[in-house]
């Protein structure tokens, strides 16, 4: 067996590349499998370097060294490999997706725990050709969390609050926009807010749109936003981000499923895992078991569900 660290010397507020390489030095001492460190050198280097290191070897456990994004590269090159599992080692700023875990969140700061975890398959999202493993979306989302990379570097806004400062920036720039919606039980064309696909439960920072989103049950939820009014607009994120959607019947619709498509008008931001690409028309579909995925040492989390 083989273990890869994905480095991201860029994840975080300083480069963890000699931490990580010290603590597994210390680690793999005592052991007989073998490990790399690899720094990344720009965007989506990762997955090519998992392939690569897949077709190398037998098995091969990957840990991402960074944030979302990290992962979520780490995931692109590791799904459908049926030798390659993957997992996050949190090092980064934005950690939403090992939120989810609750209690056993802390254990993705543990390599110990990570290196002698177990895994299991988890079900992983594609759109256009592109994994997520936590949660897509369209719409005026989309382009909040695009836009917040801009805000979330200056010293007196930063963090969390950068999210805020997109939020209010687009909120001026307008709402709605229009699409046509179809899969998952509904076919709509009109003006929408935003559509959220969930996988995980938790990304902006900390929003929550579907808290019992399961990445293992073998569907995706949905939630299409419709044309909400600007007077009522913080009142409806507010219920979005704390899991609230069904106080506002009128404006949030749920559906469940494995497989949506949305069209624009014109070219639009989609947000996979915080990460941003772009395209008229999405094709989104779940692949349910379509990752393997090392559960940490000790994770209570997936008790009781089937492997």
């Amino acid at each position: 067996m083989k273990h890869l660290f994905i480095v991201n010397p860029a994840a975080g507020k300083r480069d963890r590349t000699a931490e990580v390489s010290a603590k597994a030095a210390e680690m793999f001492s005592k052991k007989d499998d073998e490990y790399e460190i690899y720094v990344t050198r720009g965007p989506m280097d990762a997955p090519e370097k998992i392939k690569r290191a897949a077709d190398e070897t037998g098995e091969l456990r990957v840990y991402s060294c960074g944030g979302d994004g990290t992962y979520n590269e780490c995931v692109c090159g590791a799904a459908g490999l049926s030798n390659v599992a993957v997992t996050p080692y949190a090092t980064g700023t934005g950690n939403d997706f090992i939120r989810m875990f609750g209690a056993d969140m802390a254990l993705f700061r543990d390599m110990d725990a990570l290196v002698n975890g177990t895994v299991r398959p988890m079900d992983v999202i594609d759109c256009n050709g592109r994994s997520c493993a936590n949660i897509a979306s369209v719409g005026f989302d989309a382009r909040v969390g695009t836009d917040v990379h801009k805000y979330s570097g200056i010293p007196i806004i930063g963090g969390p609050t950068g999210y805020v400062a997109s939020l209010a920036v687009n909120f001026v720039k307008g709402l709605h926009c229009h699409m046509k919606i179809s899969g998952c039980g509904a076919e709509r064309d009109g003006e929408y807010t935003m559509v959220c696909v969930c996988n995980g439960r938790y990304y902006g920072g900390g929003f929550n749109p579907v808290p019992e989103a399961d990445p293992c049950d073998g569907a995706m939820d949905v939630l299409v936003v419709g044309e909400v009014p600007r007077y009522k607009a913080l009142g409806m994120v507010l219920a979005y981000s704390k899991g609230r959607y069904r106080d506002m019947p009128e404006y949030i619709t749920p559906l469940r499923g494995r497989e949506i498509d949305i069209s624009f008008d014109r070219e639009s931001v989609v947000n996979i895992d915080g990460e941003a690409i772009y395209g008229r028309d999405i094709h989104i579909k779940l692949i349910p078991g379509g990752v393997n995925f090392i559960a940490p040492r000790g994770m209570t989390f997936f008790d009781g569900k089937n492997s």
